[in-house]
């Protein structure tokens, strides 16, 4: 039983080494750049730079809560 479990195993890397395999690989420099340039080009839309307006806010509270 334990010999089946471990060729069951061994097929499972198998197959994910050959899809790790199969990918295409890009360097890292390509790619930082590539990034930095979305990030710079993206910049005025991204909401962590330019902020939320409070009306727009869906995770804001409408109303105060009063407790009496």
């Amino acid at each position: 039983m334990s010999a089946l479990l471990n060729v069951i195993q061994a097929k499972r890397m198998v197959d994910q080494l050959r899809v790790e395999a199969g990918m295409e690989r890009f360097k890292i420099s390509l790619a930082a750049a590539e990034l930095v340039q979305y990030c710079q080009e993206h910049r005025r839309s991204d909401p962590l730079l330019t902020g939320i307006t409070a009306s727009s806010n869906p995770f804001k509270d409408k109303k105060t809560c009063i407790l009496l």
